[in-house]
């Protein structure tokens, strides 16, 4: 493994998928030492799958065949990891209860096939009802999914206010409807408001039983982010404050940002910065967010910008979402270690040569 930003140079032994103390005398030998050898990347929050699966509206692609496709693009993006973030929401299409059953048991089927390790983020929306008894029969699942408490239905009734019709037609045409029956089932959901908190409670109970991670995305205020933390969600994702990622930090929890961001220097609605962020010590994870390369070219403009060293860098997408999500058989270079693995050619625009999944090499080009 070639130094390189504080990385060491050392022989990685593989054995049994696992990382080993020594390398058996038959194992097959592959020198690295023009790259850079690093833990698979940890992708906590990623819902490009959607576009795979539902490319244009109306336009509905076979699960196995989707699932392939976002298979391959993990492997060749370093992602060994991915929690596909599934939206279960009162909306019909693709967002809706159906489609989220649909997905579940699908890649339930699937995940043997798979070559990455595929798990769920379950982004639940808190005005959505009647997916709670879904919700508590996929707890018992193996793997667990996570869930992630959403509330996007208050500012969809925000953006019906404002009367910004852009967003609600694209809104609609992904839920296949009309713009006025879209407005009038997003109006008939907010009517729910008076249920939110008590329907909260009741989920983040469930997940605490079944020993779930929790996770509260978008929140706006410190008071937010100290209720979803006194229900057990400990996971701050894409928080839309400085103040509600200080509080984060300061009771230890990991704050979630996205890779996007980074790239594109800020955040497209106007939020937070991620690479501020990380400068000021307010981000500890990036998520692919909707686009899978986003987080190996996000470490790469980090470590060439200066803003951190590559082993910093390369934790924010390995070694912290790994223990936030609690997997911690994975994310660093170790003993015991799952061998999921990328050998990276930093000589120039990075590009990935090898991502290694328990020790099955798979070669992705030079």
């Amino acid at each position: 493994m070639a130094s390189h930003g504080g990385l060491q140079i050392a022989d990685v032994p593989i054995a049994d998928g696992l990382i080993a103390e020594t390398t058996p005398d038959d194992a097959l030998r592959i020198d690295c030492s023009d790259y850079c050898v690093l833990p698979g990347i940890v992708d906590l929050h990623g819902d490009a799958f959607e576009l795979e699966l539902h490319p244009r509206p109306g336009v509905d692609i076979a699960l196995p065949i989707a699932m392939g496709s976002v298979d391959r693009q993990l492997l060749s993006n370093g992602i060994t990891t991915a929690f596909h973030g599934l939206t279960v929401s009162w909306e019909p299409g693709a967002r809706s209860l159906a489609a989220g059953r649909h997905f579940m048991d699908g890649l339930r089927s699937l995940r043997r096939q798979l070559v990455a390790d595929h798990r769920v983020q379950l982004r639940w929306e808190t005005y959505a009802h009647d997916a709670i008894d879904d919700i508590a029969d996929w707890l018992t699942w193996d793997p667990t999914p996570a869930i992630a408490f959403n509330d996007h239905t208050t500012a969809t009734l925000e953006t019906v206010k404002s009367g910004r019709q852009d967003s609600l037609d694209k809104w609609a045409r992904r839920a296949g409807m009309s713009l006025e029956q879209y407005v009038a089932a997003a109006e008939t959901a907010g009517r729910r408001a008076l249920l939110v908190p008590d329907k909260i409670r009741e989920v983040a109970a469930m997940a605490s039983r079944a020993g779930a991670t929790m996770l509260s995305h978008d929140e706006r205020t410190g008071v937010e982010r100290a209720e979803f933390r006194n229900l057990g969600a400990n996971i701050c994702e894409f928080p839309l404050a400085p103040e509600v990622a200080e509080s984060a930090i300061a009771f230890g929890e990991h704050v979630v940002m996205g890779g996007p961001n980074v790239i594109r220097g800020g955040s497209h609605m106007g939020a937070m910065s991620a690479e501020e962020a990380i400068r000021d010590g307010r981000c500890t994870v990036l998520a692919s967010d909707y686009y899978y390369p986003s987080l190996m070219h996000a470490v790469e403009q980090l470590v060439e910008r200066g803003v951190v060293s590559l082993g910093e860098a390369w934790n924010l997408v390995s070694r912290n979402p790994a223990a936030a999500m609690d997997l911690g058989d994975r994310g660093s270079i170790g003993v015991g270690k799952r061998a999921d693995l990328v050998v990276i050619d930093t000589s120039g625009p990075w590009r990935l040569v090898y991502t290694v999944i328990e020790g099955t090499v798979l070669r992705i080009g030079r």
